[in-house]
């Protein structure tokens, strides 16, 4: 059953930790001199030994403006997201667009000092590649759950997804701190969770399923 699958998700990745640390150690004996940290250099390295000058600008230049497009998108949804479904229902809801736009930009100053924080903590890690796979398996689910509820249990207001979706994130961080499991369950579980949470909540409840207000950020 899911517990005897569990299990052995856990075995296999406690596993594949002792075959990279063997692997490592084998390094370390065969060039005393070398690192067996996991680190994302390849690709760098390549780049600067490797390419034209020329051609190494123009790279750093894309990184950076993929970087600041792609962060600029995400920090206006969240702040938006925010805005909209914990200010405009919880906070204020007699907000007005003034107040809105006001509270976008704070909320936007408070997602950018969060997203600063995680990159603070991403040179602490061996490999970057799995950390930000593994933080974004502790989001994915959840935030699919939302997506499935919204377009195939239409019945589910805003109120049951949205205490839903808290749940469905706290249950993944407590069993993420608490479980041995591979990161790729997490997402799973999270969109499984938040759409059973929404239709229990939902059911319990009640109330309007209607579309919710919105305002301008």
């Amino acid at each position: 059953g899911a517990k005897t699958a569990f299990v052995a998700a856990a075995a296999a990745h406690q596993e594949g930790e002792k075959i990279r640390a063997e692997a490592a150690r084998t390094l370390v004996a065969a060039a005393p001199g070398a690192t067996a940290n996991d680190a994302d250099y390849v690709f760098i390295t390549f780049i600067l030994q490797q390419l034209p000058h020329g051609v190494i600008g123009l790279l750093v230049a894309a990184f950076f403006a993929a970087a600041l497009s792609s962060k600029a998108a995400e920090l206006n949804a969240l702040a938006s997201s925010t805005t909209i479904d914990f200010y405009r229902h919880l906070v204020r809801r007699d907000a007005t667009d003034a107040n809105c736009v006001a509270a976008s930009k704070v909320f936007t100053a408070f997602w950018g000092l969060v997203a600063i924080g995680f990159a603070l903590y991403a040179h602490l890690v061996e490999n970057l590649i799995q950390a930000v796979n593994i933080l974004g398996s502790i989001f994915y689910g959840v935030m699919l759950g939302l997506f499935v509820v919204a377009f195939f249990v239409r019945r589910v207001g805003g109120t049951a997804v949205f205490w839903a979706a808290l749940a469905a994130q706290t249950l993944v961080f407590v069993l993420y701190f608490n479980l041995t499991i591979s990161y790729l369950w997490y997402p799973l579980i999270g969109c499984a969770a938040c759409v059973v949470f929404s239709v229990i909540l939902q059911t319990v409840l009640g109330g309007d399923t209607g579309s919710n207000k919105t305002c301008a950020t």
